[in-house]
């Protein structure tokens, strides 16, 4: 069952305390999921989508966020993808994007 959140930093607060701790980007240049921290790469087939969390912003659009728990069962690590909304249309990214797109 999905949890109910708040604010975007409660969310990430909480799947970090439930083990996604690692702070995923979209790497267009290489159609893939990377973590600059470790420099951790994860193409469209390495990685699911186990939670998405949709924030509205109230006085402001471009407060707008999607937060997805992202998670690797043959690495055994998961991690948060943050993102305003929108930003699924770079066409680099395109088989990481199509993913993602499914849960928007």
């Amino acid at each position: 069952m999905m949890k109910s959140y708040e604010t975007v930093s409660e969310a990430i607060n909480d799947l970090f305390d439930r083990g996604y701790t690692r702070d995923f980007n979209i790497a267009t240049d290489q159609d893939c999921l990377i973590c600059s921290k470790t420099g951790l790469s994860l193409s469209p087939d390495e990685f699911q989508i186990d939670e998405v969390y949709r924030f509205e912003g109230h006085t402001d659009p471009g407060d707008e966020m999607i937060v997805f728990a992202i998670a690797s069962k043959v690495l055994s690590i998961g991690g948060v993808l943050l993102s305003a909304y929108g930003v699924y249309a770079d066409a680099h990214a395109w088989k990481v994007v199509q993913r993602l797109k499914r849960y928007i």
